[in-house]
């Protein structure tokens, strides 16, 4: 060591080996007397040690001495007030880092101020000595009262590790022993004094990523970030507004080694925790966070158990492994809801994977193809007949009751699709011009590799010609259970091409999944999301920019099928979208005052995205992300002008497997939102009105068209045979008319507001009529009916329809959103 803590006017009293912590005298004082500060000084013996031991005494300090190894030993026997250690061994050995260890791996040493000597005049080792756990660190030049004042000023500031603090100074949360000790002290109250109470525990999806790139403070940071929400104080922008209401149910937040939240809430009911942690998360996830000077958007996943579940030896430490596997199971969906431990977690925790559904229920939901048929009957046709007999045997002729009910169901159905047809003529024109700038956009693709490798390239490429006056990345999000050769062509093509973003997400199921992972990554202020198959127009995103920034939340453009010419069945769907797209979604916007997200190429304002996500347990999530939007007061319009070019499947069971997942995913909705939206202050009543019909008559509707069946069985039974019947009754002749016109209406309004390239092929729309007025619409009732009962017999598997690229004389299949 050639210059330690000298001062400039000792620079050339001593020779090198000597110049180590030279003091104001050349001789050695008397040692201090007892009672002054004591300081264990730490290095192999030699020159500099003993240089450091006068500079120590000279300013007022009772020194003791520890070679590196025996530190422990020495803090044991005569515990210090502070620790001074040499950065050099004998032999040249930076050693500081070897040294800091050995302090701070003792108890007694871990609170202790342990101040660096080093030799290195670089910025980078001062810093690594900081972090690996110094208190301070001096230079060998430094002045001997610098290094005394530098030692006071520990003295008299103690240095605690935040561990050992009963709250971390700056997040104001519980360390995680004291939050461990805390969770003990409610877990041993008697059953009697506690009533409910929840542990949680909250992960942050994007917090390896951020700390892979910007360091290891992260974790603190979003640890206080996520504190200052739960308390109540939002941390975002000024705009966002107040944080949930987390704090009024929970005054102990804490925080792990890892970073994760712990939540603890005495005395809360398993309903009120729910909702407290959905408020939080939302509040989070709608929140813009400063993070290691960056602004991000933080995706918390929510585990927890009920502090009931867990009693005996050990609670504690099971109550946290548990709302530790539900918060993993959390972030496997990324669509904020809370998820509550169930057993199967620890067991897809430890091997990672779902168990398999157990007992009677999953014996159903595998034999449910096979009854659903027969309980259609049964339930449709059978038990209605039987009841229509049992009624007439005691006096009430309840069919013909239930024969008005279905010839005024039947009306008002075709009524309604009639008054669609309408309104859509008048349907809200695309405002002529933005209200503001365009800003950076961002398009989504969601992906399932194995079913898309055939169409992926070519959407792609697709969507890089797109027309975009300003910024425009393409997120391809997609996941895929082995690596697939078109993989490595996608990534040639990001290189070639900046703009194309690939995000494989891990543990992906669904597209959900796929989409809530992108949509804290995409930089756009607004988004389009696609399906893999789906080409949208050049003008796509600079259209749907005038709805978004004329005072509008979300946009749904027109989907219409490329590839009609495939079959039959792709003919028949080309029609059918252009029914859906160009005419009953406008027509019900207008009718009812709000509009309908179908999944694939809609425009979502960021912001809003990342508060609602996609719920992946949902069979559509789309229409239920378009509900939760809704109700939290959002704009959504429908423009039949944006057009995206998809696939149709082009044979029956692909589309039989497409509009099964539709029918359940729209009861699921139903179930989940129609008596909530109908209590929902948010709505108007001209709304509720289209809930009920959009949500409520829609499930009702395909039983009730079935009821004629049993109708007339009894109505054969009572004549004494079908041949005896009055077929000619005008009521049953005018509802027919009514209800057979409407299909007519519609093929006919499809044609007129069709794209120009399906407008002119009239024969399509003459088929489409024809089939579906003796055939599709009851095939989708049946659809339907059959879809109802799989969701009764918990049968909510997704089938995946392939898709191929359209060509001219093949028939490749698809399955849109």
């Amino acid at each position: 060591m050639s210059d330690v803590l000298r001062r400039p006017d000792a620079s050339s009293a001593s020779p090198p080996s000597q110049q180590v912590l030279i003091p104001h005298q050349s001789t050695t004082p008397d040692p201090v007397p007892t009672g002054h500060p004591h300081v264990l000084a730490v290095g192999a013996p030699g020159p500099n040690r003993e240089q450091l031991t006068r500079t120590l005494r000279l300013t007022g300090h009772e020194v003791t001495h520890a070679v590196p190894g025996d530190v422990h030993r020495q803090v044991r026997q005569a515990p210090p007030d502070a620790i001074v250690a040499l950065d050099d061994g004998p032999d040249g050995r930076r050693q500081g880092r070897d040294v800091i260890s050995e302090v701070r791996a003792d108890p007694a040493g871990q609170a202790l101020p342990l101040v660096m000597v080093t030799a290195a005049r670089t910025p980078a080792t001062v810093a690594e000595l900081l972090r690996h756990g110094a208190d301070d660190c001096v230079t060998e030049a430094s002045d001997p009262d610098e290094l005394s004042a530098r030692i006071a000023a520990k003295l008299h500031r103690v240095p605690v590790p935040a561990d050992q603090l009963l709250l971390d100074p700056r997040t104001g949360l519980y360390s995680a022993p004291h939050f461990m000790a805390e969770l003990d002290r409610e877990l041993q109250r008697p059953a009697a004094a506690r009533r409910g109470g929840v542990l949680a525990v909250v992960r942050v999806a994007e917090t390896e990523a951020l700390e892979t790139r910007l360091g290891s403070r992260v974790r603190r940071e979003i640890a206080e970030r996520l504190a200052q929400v739960g308390n109540g104080a939002s941390s975002a922008r000024p705009e966002t507004g107040p944080g949930s209401r987390l704090g009024s149910v929970c005054d102990r937040l804490g925080w792990d080694e890892e970073g994760r939240l712990l939540v603890l809430m005495p005395g809360v009911d398993e309903e009120t925790a729910t909702e407290s942690l959905r408020e939080f998360a939302d509040s989070v996830a709608g929140t813009r966070f400063v993070v290691a000077d960056e602004n991000v958007r933080l995706t918390p996943a929510v585990g927890w158990t009920p502090l009931s579940a867990c009693t005996g030896k050990g609670a504690s430490a099971l109550a946290a492994e548990r709302a530790r596997d539900a918060a993993e199971e959390a972030l496997r969906h990324r669509d904020l809801r809370p998820v509550r431990y169930e057993p199967w977690m620890r067991t897809a925790a430890a091997h990672g994977h779902r168990r398999a559904r157990p007992g009677l229920r999953g014996l159903l939901s595998a034999v449910a193809p096979l009854l659903s048929p027969v309980l259609m009957l049964a339930l449709g046709v059978g038990v209605p007949f039987l009841l229509y007999q049992q009624a007439y045997a005691m006096g009430w002729d309840a069919a013909a009751v239930a024969y008005w009910v279905v010839v005024a169901g039947l009306v008002t159905s075709a009524l309604l699709i009639v008054v669609e047809c309408l309104f859509s003529l008048d349907a809200k024109p695309r405002p002529e011009a933005p209200g503001q700038p365009y800003p950076p956009a961002s398009a989504v693709i969601a992906a399932y590799l194995p079913n898309e490798a055939a169409t992926i390239v070519d959407t792609v490429e697709s969507f890089l010609r797109l027309d975009y006056p300003d910024e425009l990345e393409i997120v391809l999000a997609y996941n895929t259970p082995h690596p697939l050769p078109v993989e490595e062509t996608l990534r040639d093509m990001a290189r070639r091409d900046p703009r194309l973003v690939l995000l494989p997400v891990a543990g992906s199921t669904s597209k959900a999944q796929n989409l809530n992972a992108a949509v804290t990554r995409v930089r756009g202020e607004f988004v389009g999301i696609f399906d893999a198959d789906h080409h949208p127009a050049p003008d796509a995103f600079r259209h749907a920019w005038d709805w978004l920034s004329n005072g509008y939340d979300v946009v749904q453009g027109h989907c219409v099928i490329r590839n009609g010419e495939s079959s039959w069945v792709a003919k028949l769907v080309g029609v059918e979208f252009e029914a859906i797209y160009a005419v009953s979604h406008p027509g019900r916007t207008r009718l009812y005052g709000f509009g309908v997200f179908g999944g694939s190429n809609g425009f979502w304002r960021t912001d809003l995205l990342a508060r609602t996500r996609m719920h992946g347990s949902m069979l559509t999530e789309d229409i239920d992300s378009t509900m939760r939007a809704l109700g939290a007061g959002a704009r959504i319009a429908t423009d039949r002008t944006l057009i995206s070019r998809e696939l149709a499947p082009t044979m029956l069971k692909p589309l039989w497997n497409q509009r099964s997942r539709w029918a359940q995913g729209w009861l699921q909705v139903s179930l989940e939102h129609l008596w909530r939206g109908l209590r929902s202050p948010v709505f108007t009543r001209r709304q509720k009105a289209g809930l009920f019909v959009l949500l409520g008559w829609r499930e009702v509707q395909p039983w009730l068209t079935l009821q004629i069946l049993p109708i007339l069985l009894h109505a054969a039974w009572r004549a004494g045979g079908a041949d005896r019947l009055d077929w000619a009754v005008p009521v049953c002749l005018i509802a027919a008319a009514v209800t057979m016109s409407a299909g007519l209406v519609q093929a006919a309004f499809a044609w007129r507001l069709a794209v120009p390239e399906l407008r002119r092929r009239k024969s399509w729309f003459w088929r489409y009529l024809f089939v579906s007025t003796f055939f599709y619409t009851h095939f989708k009732n049946m659809v339907a009916r059959a879809a109802h009962l799989k969701e009764a017999l918990g049968d909510r598997r997704w089938r995946v329809t392939p898709r191929a690229v359209a060509a001219a004389g093949t028939a490749g299949t698809g399955g849109g959103s």
